[in-house]
């Protein structure tokens, strides 16, 4: 699977749920007003800015958000709610495309980074973010957890989510650090429908490394935007890491 076969004009189109899931208020409040925060008046970055969930409703409190997306179909569902003067996006792939200018802020929310399939992307993405940042710029990782902690020997598949008419589970590749995400959607009808996207799954310390080859150093990390604190249970991290400032 490429990403560009994953983030098609179907996917596209269904993405967005308006007050729900990702959508939901109590989700997406915190994110953006974490990003506001972190932005401090200075210009935001998101890489992989697909539908426009999070750049949408920053930018409707003030802040420049430039993105940079993979996908067409997804800048088109983005174009229905800001034009190009309001949220300019530039097409190409996180780990290599410049976005002009410099920025205060980037950042990659829902484990976006996973959808770089080697470490060697990975790494180019930090590296990427760098060069876009001025001293004292911030990168802001949102990421789940691997949960490799759930597969009992000869397992390969962990369900991660289950409520009424959607199952979420993950098949592990352990040997080269995949992970395929598969999302079954269905109703009262004997026909369910499937969407598979691929990820490579990163540790905390892993990430950390990453950072650190390109010229970062790890400001803070919690297992959520309201800053929850980060334990050996949380499944998920909010990671802040920063250029340091000149001499």
């Amino acid at each position: 699977m490429r990403q560009e076969d994953v983030w098609d004009v179907e996917t596209a189109q269904n993405y967005d749920t308006p007050g729900t899931g990702m959508f939901a208020l109590e989700v997406l409040g915190p994110t953006v007003d974490r990003l506001a925060e972190l932005a401090n008046g200075g210009r935001a970055l998101e890489f992989a800015i697909g539908t426009g969930r999070v750049a949408v409703p920053l930018a409707q409190r003030g802040v420049s958000v430039t993105g940079i997306e993979l996908s067409r179909p997804m800048i088109d569902q983005l174009r229905t709610k800001a034009d190009e003067a309001t949220i300019p996006v530039i097409v190409g792939d996180m780990a290599t495309t410049v976005a002009p200018g410099e920025f205060t802020l980037a950042y990659l929310v829902y484990n976006a980074i996973s959808n770089l399939l080697t470490q060697a992307e990975q790494v180019a993405c930090f590296r990427n973010a760098a060069r876009h940042l001025r001293p004292g710029g911030r990168f802001v990782i949102e990421l789940w957890v691997p949960e490799l902690r759930k597969l009992p020997p000869g397992q390969h598949a962990t369900v991660w989510q289950v409520e009424p008419g959607y199952i979420g589970l993950d098949t592990y590749d352990v040997l080269h650090q995949q992970v395929v995400s598969h999302h079954f959607r269905f109703d009262e009808s004997r026909k369910a429908r499937l969407d598979r996207s691929p990820h490579r799954y990163i540790w905390p310390a892993e990430l950390d490394l990453m950072a650190q080859l390109a010229g970062f150093e790890l400001e803070s990390r919690h297992a959520d935007w309201t800053g929850a604190e980060f334990t050996a249970e949380s499944r998920s991290h909010v990671s802040i890491y920063r250029i340091p400032r000149r001499a």
